[in-house]
């Protein structure tokens, strides 16, 4: 069977045209009204003969990713209108409440109140570093004598014990607890602040004397003044212990009830606590990701349907080509045979010369 040889175009198209098939069309004179529908019916047949597996995977591949597509416009859709019902935020609970009720603007007073208590803080924390560190270092131990630095550590349990207290009153749930525990630590602080002043005046007389009146007060016979003496030592150093020892609890129960203070202040200021709903989160998560589908799809959509467009054009391209053929070998063999009648008429004529007696007598 003749073959034409394959011709490349630009767009790749190799369409493979048979000549014989328009010459077998052409030279039935019975077929020679369909013989242009037939050789478009030939070729047609011949590309899918070719390309009918490619074109029908296109053409599902294009249905498939337009269902998914349609289906999840309908799902982004239905989220959306999900989405614009949802609240988008919820109050926080607070006391197993939810926090909802308007708070009182900042004033003055409370303004001046939180800034005295932070004041207040930082004093006692500094002023108890400073002076048991001093009594640390005053007590003649070796391990303080030696090394200065462990007085300032020791002393620096006092802001930790403070911050302590202080988370203990966070983790309460209730305000009832809360309000006990702020008065309890208030009654402890101010007991001990009382001890220590206490403790500290009843040895400001003994520890107010000069040398002078120390030395005079001292007799080689009075043995009863010496033991009191020897007494009163000893109760110098119980009294030692008593004032540093309620001097570190007052610290750290009135740092941390001031602490509290602080915390009541702003919660009583504060401005309304307001989360993201779950909800509205897993939905926007949701959107995110059918949007991201949605991309896919349509990008999957384009490609199917691109190549059934290329498929298509390639059709057209070899129908038109064959078309072409056949109309050139249409004119071809049209010419041949207007040809073939002029040499036949001319022999004609030139046999009816030759036959007639007229010429021949002539001759």
């Amino acid at each position: 069977m003749k073959t034409t040889p394959a011709p490349t175009n630009e767009s790749g198209v190799t369409p493979p045209v048979h000549l014989e098939f328009i010459h077998n069309q052409l030279a039935n004179p019975a077929a020679a009204a369909t013989a242009l529908a037939e050789v478009e019916d030939y070729h047609r047949a011949l590309f899918l003969h070719h390309h009918a597996l490619d074109w029908e995977q296109a053409r599902q591949k294009a249905r498939t990713h337009a269902d998914r597509l349609a289906f999840l416009e309908e799902r982004l859709r239905e989220t959306e209108q999900r989405l614009r019902a949802a609240p988008g935020f919820v109050p926080v609970m607070v006391d197993d409440r939810p926090d909802t009720l308007p708070r009182d603007p900042w004033n003055a007073w409370d303004r001046f109140m939180f800034l005295l208590c932070a004041l207040a803080i930082g004093f006692l924390i500094a002023f108890g570093i400073s002076n048991i560190s001093f009594n640390l270092l005053e007590s003649g131990l070796i391990t303080f004598r030696e090394h200065p630095l462990r007085a300032y550590l020791w002393t620096a349990l006092l802001p930790v014990g403070a911050l302590a207290i202080k988370v203990g009153w966070d983790s309460l749930a209730g305000r009832r607890a809360r309000d006990l525990y702020l008065w309890s630590c208030l009654i402890l602080g101010v007991a001990a602040l009382l001890t220590w002043v206490g403790a500290y005046a009843g040895v400001y007389a003994t520890l107010s004397r000069g040398l002078d009146e120390q030395l005079a007060t001292l007799t080689v016979f009075d043995t009863a003044g010496a033991a009191a003496r020897g007494r009163d030592l000893a109760g110098a150093k119980w009294v030692d212990v008593i004032t540093v020892a309620a001097q570190a609890i007052a610290e750290i129960f009135l740092s941390a009830v001031l602490g509290m203070h602080l915390t009541n202040l702003y919660a009583r200021h504060r401005p309304v606590r307001l989360a993201v709903d779950p909800v509205t989160a897993q939905l926007e998560l949701e959107r995110h990701r059918l949007d991201e589908c949605i991309a896919r799809e349509r990008t999957g959509l384009a490609d199917a349907n691109g190549a059934v467009t290329q498929l298509e054009n390639q059709l057209t391209a070899l129908l038109a080509y064959g078309r072409s053929l056949f109309h050139r070998e249409a004119a071809r063999r049209q010419d041949q045979a207007q040809k073939r009648q002029i040499i036949l008429e001319q022999l004609s004529d030139q046999v009816r010369l030759h036959l007639d007696p007229r010429s021949v007598r002539e001759r």
